[in-house]
């Protein structure tokens, strides 16, 4: 019994953070702990560990205050998010039956791409009496409106949302519509008595994320675009909570999981706030979000890889309180398989059916790290919309092309971490797969401005540097008829060489490169033969600092003595005062865990192409 009363009486001793931080530096060997923050591309600095002495003043409940933790009291309880997924489709017959066979499979919202020929009532056959639409109509919603307005004797019936961002639009090609900006308005007045809760106001932050906006710069220019659109709609009669009421606003979801989630909840904070300024009633306040997966993300190479990262930032979606949710298929690159589709859909339907999240209110609020990291979104994206406002507004900012160079800033920090290997893309520059067939990229739409009032913002995506590499070994293949490859000189034992072995393989499958492993090297002779049994002129040394200095200079010099056609590269990054020497004895390059991958990549496929065009002249 005393035993058990002792047991009962024992607790665990109460640490301090300074307890912490003294076995943490004792594990970095004296290191001082702010060795292991990080700065984002939104200059944020994140710490190792987050505690109560980082908590935020945090509403006790979603739907009221600042709005972060949702804008329903009992968030999905009540008010389940939209499963969205946006259907493709070739002909109108086909896009009814995919669209009545996706709402009996899970869909919960009516999405497709938008066409002039769309005739809503034949086509939806009464589903949008039950389902609300869930529409980015880009170029087309004028007319849209115009079709709908025509189509339907009862408006009401119609719920969710049918709109577009004009700005956005111009943003990506460079010019601006001013006869379109004051249609959409009269269309948009006109449309609210006939459809009066139907949203028709779309704020679509998705071109800047493709262009490489961080998080800051999407949720300032969210809310100046939302500002300008709002004082429209108000300058043309519609007072404050009719105009929010018609608003919704499109966010693409990244790759980084945390920071996409706070975004979402900081997103709510600042219009929350603007919505306050311009006087709106409390529960005017709310912003509804619709989310889609990011493509910016979305890799042509081993595709299947997406499905993880769609997954990912469907969750980070979910999490963050997303109203309305579209996640790409993995082959979208490609174009999109009934298959593909099938396993978008299914990511949201396991969200909701498996893990639940559809039945817990705001899980990620009250952690110490994503609320801090909320405010500091916020925060720093109200101080960037400000700029925006100070630069004249949304739409000056980009005449200017003021906000072209801030979202260029940001893309080449993301570019050049991606060609260094700082950032990983699986797959890609990572774990790459050499057996990959080469995939066929599908032509994008694209609408050219006739006459450029600015620069447009270019969409990319991340893995595109890599993919023009694969594609440029590809056609070096289709004209030499064998595969671009590289001997690896493997020096002494597999323990010795083995490390930057697997680097060198792993760094040259980024771009299309196999690898031709020799046996373990030991002696000038053992070089000799494996060169002479290769099928490329290029070589890379794999071995030790020692290796090198007790071999690799002798091997190297007489080598390129007898095969002085040879082009060697070597493994690691010597000492600045040997390298001389090296070069001096016939050496290409060093490739080392500091170097830009796509720069020396497309400079040895380059000298590949030009060996290749000498052989066939020789």
């Amino acid at each position: 019994m005393r035993s058990l009363e002792n047991i009962r009486n024992q607790s665990f001793p109460v640490k301090t953070i300074d307890d912490w931080k003294e076995q943490a530096e004792k594990s970095l060997k004296g290191k001082k702990i702010e060795l292991l923050q990080s700065t984002t591309y939104e200059n944020i600095v994140l710490k190792p560990l987050y505690t109560e002495q980082d908590e935020q003043q945090v509403p006790d409940y979603p739907g009221g205050s600042d709005f972060r933790r949702g804008i329903a009291p009992l968030g999905y309880v009540t008010d389940e998010w939209k499963v969205a997924q946006k259907i493709s489709y070739r002909t109108p017959e086909e896009l009814k039956q995919k669209l009545q066979e996706a709402l009996e499979k899970g869909q919960t919202a009516i999405s497709f791409e938008v066409s002039k020929t769309n005739s809503f009532p034949d086509l939806l056959a009464g589903l949008e009496k039950k389902y609300p639409f869930a529409i980015n109509a880009r170029w087309e919603l004028n007319d849209m409106l115009k079709n709908l307005a025509g189509q339907y004797s009862d408006g009401t019936i119609l719920t969710g949302y049918i709109g577009n961002d004009p700005v956005s639009l111009f943003a990506e090609v460079g010019a601006i519509q001013e006869e379109l900006l004051k249609e959409r308005t009269s269309q948009i007045l006109q449309a609210d008595g006939k459809f009066p809760d139907l949203r028709t106001v779309l704020v679509d932050t998705t071109p800047y994320h493709n262009g490489g906006a961080n998080a800051v710069q999407e949720l300032g220019i969210a809310a100046a675009t939302g500002v300008y659109y709002l004082q429209e709609l108000l300058d043309n009669g519609m007072n404050i909570e009719k105009a929010l009421s018609k608003m919704i606003f499109q966010f693409s979801i990244g790759s980084n999981f945390f920071m996409e989630l706070s975004k979402l909840r900081a997103a709510r904070v600042l219009w929350k706030r603007i919505a306050e300024l311009y006087g709106a009633e409390a529960e005017a306040r709310g912003m509804q979000i619709a989310a889609t997966t990011s493509s910016f993300t979305k890799t042509n190479f081993d595709s299947h890889v997406n499905i993880l990262r769609s997954a990912n930032e469907a969750f980070a979606a979910v999490l963050g309180g997303a109203q309305y949710l579209h996640v790409e298929p993995f082959n979208e690159l490609t174009g999109p398989t009934s298959f593909s589709e099938r396993i978008a859909r299914n990511i949201q339907l396991i969200l909701k059916e498996e893990a639940h999240l559809q039945k817990v209110v705001d899980p990620a609020g009250g952690s110490w790290y994503v609320e801090t990291l909320t405010n500091q979104l916020a925060e720093n994206a109200w101080g960037f919309f400000k700029e925006i406002e100070a630069a004249g507004g949304i739409l000056e900012a980009l005449k200017s092309n003021w906000l072209q160079q801030q979202i260029a800033a940001v893309y080449e920090k993301k570019n050049l971490d991606i060609q260094i290997r700082k950032q990983s893309i699986v797959g890609t520059n990572v774990y790459a797969k050499l057996d990959e067939a080469v995939p066929s990229q599908k032509q994008l739409m694209k609408i050219a401005a006739a006459t450029k009032d600015f620069e447009a913002i270019p969409q990319h995506r991340l893995a595109e540097p890599y993919e023009e590499l694969r594609f440029k070994a590809n056609q070096l293949q289709e004209t030499t008829g064998a595969a671009p490859s590289v001997g690896m000189l493997c020096l002494g034992e597999l323990k010795q060489h083995k490390p930057r072995l697997d680097f060198m393989k792993g760094f040259l499958a980024a771009g299309g490169i196999h690898p031709a492993e020799s046996k373990p090297v030991h002696t000038i002779e053992d070089a000799r033969q494996f060169i002479i049994d290769l099928k490329t002129n290029f070589v890379c040394i794999c071995g030790t600092n020692e290796q090198y200095e007790q071999i690799g200079h002798e091997m190297l010099t007489a080598l390129k003595s007898e095969f002085p056609n040879l082009i060697f590269l070597l493994a690691g990054l010597p000492e600045k005062e040997l390298q001389a020497q090296w070069y001096e004895e016939g050496l290409k390059r060093f490739i080392h865990v500091k170097s830009n991958c796509c720069e020396t990549i497309d400079e040895i496929l380059s000298d590949m192409e030009v060996n290749s065009l000498e052989q066939t002249k020789a």
